[in-house]
């Protein structure tokens, strides 16, 4: 799979963007603060629909637009699709696949695959368990986008069952009866997204441990597991082959733990018990990696399972487009030389660096040379390629009004 090219419109500093990509590695070059990163978040997006940066969209407009817009053509076993998003301020997002609108923004999602690798990935090691659970579920996704309704769902049934234990626990609780259609609703999404988890889990665990052995060989060994408090043990060993009826088992014991922390639910005023509470446990050997392991190690935890997630894409038969964000900067020469293997052999890498000297040498191939103009508050980022394309012809890039 390679992005042959991408469209930008007012997104972040880009206020129109036109670049065509090859394959193997391609560099954007610059200085902090003119606009590469943005590149490598609208490609993202388009793969996820969400922003390894932000949690919101609003950010990606670009100041004094009404609306973003980011489009890519993807190439995959020979045939092409172009995909395009909108994503609008106070109104609903919109999407295209070659040009025709579709239903919901989700209907793109499995068209492009990414593996990002960023510095907000020491986040996965050191940050909250909501860090842990979107790589799960964005995973889960890109192998299985139709779990993109099912996560909606499941988000919109906990906002409704989370708001009816907020009146219920302050009123006479005359709306309880509701309660049990609401669990129902709620433990049969749970149960389909707890599945998916469960079985990612099981399937990354060998592909972590090669990965972070491979990148500290003289630390303890690296270990995931998903730990729920609804769920017996048996159940969460990474170790354990999934079932074809586990949502079904999945489904009963959610309800069942429902049924018992009803009264604690209700005197708190939030839902105590579903895939919203979990957490994906990263050990290096008996100790957890978050508050114990060391700079180096969290470093390469994270890198393992970015590693991981990629080479399980991989053996899906689909590899993803490599998105490498001033990653070798952060990195030791170990790392670096780990991650430089992979991305040496992947169809299509795309790196973002200050310098060149941060780019290993077996990654430097076309190189697109990222500025800005304007004053601080209103730049606008533009692109130039630092040698011409074959036969003399102008570089593969075009940013409306910008400098380059």
């Amino acid at each position: 799979m390679h992005i042959r090219a991408l469209t930008l419109r007012d997104f972040r500093s880009w206020e129109h963007a036109e670049i065509e990509l090859s394959t193997g590695p391609t560099v954007f070059l610059g200085a902090n603060g003119n606009g590469k990163t943005n590149l490598l978040e609208a490609l993202g997006y388009l793969s996820t629909l969400g922003s390894h940066r932000v949690s919101a969209d609003a950010p990606l407009i670009r100041s004094g637009a009404e609306r973003a817009r980011a489009g890519a053509n993807v190439v995959h076993l020979g045939r092409e699709l172009r995909i395009d998003v909108e994503i609008n301020r106070g109104v609903a997002n919109r999407a295209q696949i070659n040009r025709s609108p579709v239903r919901r923004p989700r209907e793109i999602l499995g068209i492009l695959h990414t593996a990002l690798f960023a510095p907000e990935d020491l986040a996965l090691v050191r940050g909250d368990p909501g860090e842990r659970r979107r790589f799960l579920d964005e995973l889960c996704t890109a192998r299985r986008p139709g779990l993109a309704g099912v996560r909606a769902d499941y988000d919109r049934v906990l906002r409704q069952r989370s708001a009816l234990l907020k009146t219920a626990g302050r009123s006479s609780r005359a709306d309880l009866g509701t309660l049990d259609v609401w669990d129902g609703h709620l433990a049969g999404h749970a149960s389909v997204l707890l599945a998916e988890r469960l079985r990612l889990v099981h399937e990354l665990h060998p592909h972590l441990a090669g990965a972070y052995a491979a990148l500290a060989p003289e630390s303890r060994p690296a270990a995931i597991g998903y730990r729920s408090g609804a769920l017996p043990a048996e159940l969460l060993d990474p170790a354990r082959s999934p079932e074809t009826d586990d949502p079904a088992l999945l489904e009963e014991i959610l309800l069942r733990e429902l049924a018992a922390a009803r009264s604690k639910e209700l005197e708190r005023g939030i839902c105590l018990v579903g895939p919203h509470r979990d957490e994906l446990e990263l050990m290096l050997g008996e100790t957890p990696a978050k508050g114990f392991a060391s700079h180096g190690e969290s470093w390469s935890f994270a890198l393992a399972l970015r590693l991981a997630a990629f080479e399980l894409q991989r053996a899906d038969g689909t590899e993803p487009v490599l998105l490498l964000d001033d990653v070798f900067a952060e990195l030791d020469r170990r790392r670096r030389t780990a991650l430089a293997i992979v991305a040496a052999a992947a169809e299509q890498v795309l790196i973002t660096a200050a310098v060149p000297e941060d780019v290993p040498a077996e990654l430097i191939g076309d190189t697109l040379r990222v500025t800005t103009a304007g004053d601080p508050e209103h730049r606008i980022s533009g692109i130039a390629s630092d040698r011409p394309a074959a036969g003399g012809d102008p570089p593969r890039a075009v940013a409306g009004d910008s400098p380059g």
